[in-house]
C-alpha cells in the first residue's frame, strides 16, 4: 500500500513538472505600474536587446531600468501621463515595481547566452512579444517545455544540464 501512494505522488509530481504551464489568455497578463505595449515599441524599430539588456556574463536579461526608457521618452511623448510617471520616478531614482511574466526556478541552470548563441529567439521562448499589447505568459518555459525543445535541436536532455548536482 505504501509503495502504490509513492508512486501516485511521484506521478503526480512528474505530471505537475513535465506537463505544460497553464497560459493566461491572450492579453489577460499580469497588471503592471504603467501600461507598456511590446508591439508598439517593436514597430518602431527597437530590438528586443536594446531594452532588455544582459550584464557579463550574459546569463540573464534584465528589465528597463526608467532611466532606460527615459533616453528616449525625455523628448518623445514627455507629455503622458504615464511617462510623466515614469520620469518622476527616474527623477526620484526609483524603479517601477514591473511584475515578472516568467520567472524561471532557482534549482535550474539556465543562460540566455548560451541559448541565444545556439540561435534560439526571444519569440522561442517568450511567444509572439511583437505582436502584444499586453504579455501574458504563453511561452512553455515548463520542463517538459524545455526538454521537448532540446530533444527538437539535439541539445542534451541529461538531467545535470540544466540541475546543478548534489
Amino acid at each position: 500500500m505504501r509503495n502504490a501512494v509513492r508512486l501516485g505522488v511521484l506521478l503526480a509530481l512528474a505530471a505537475a513538472i513535465l506537463l505544460p504551464q497553464e497560459q493566461a489568455p491572450a492579453g489577460k497578463g499580469p497588471e503592471q505600474p504603467v501600461p507598456y505595449s511590446h508591439k508598439f515599441h517593436l514597430s518602431m524599430g527597437l530590438k528586443c536587446a536594446e531594452c532588455h539588456t544582459s550584464p557579463p556574463p550574459g546569463e540573464m536579461m534584465g528589465i528597463p531600468s526608467v532611466a532606460k526608457c527615459m533616453t528616449c521618452h525625455q523628448a518623445v511623448a514627455k507629455d503622458k501621463p504615464t511617462i510623466q510617471k515614469i520620469a518622476a520616478a527616474a527623477k526620484e531614482k526609483k524603479e517601477l515595481a514591473w511584475v515578472r511574466v516568467y520567472q524561471i526556478p532557482s534549482y535550474v541552470a539556465f543562460s540566455h547566452k548560451a541559448h541565444l548563441d545556439a540561435g534560439a529567439t526571444c519569440q522561442r521562448c517568450h511567444g509572439e512579444v511583437a505582436k502584444r499589447d499586453v504579455l501574458f505568459k504563453e511561452g512553455d518555459i515548463s520542463m517538459g517545455g524545455c526538454m521537448s525543445c532540446h530533444r527538437e535541436h539535439k541539445a542534451s536532455n541529461d538531467c545535470g544540464f540544466c540541475h546543478e548536482q548534489r
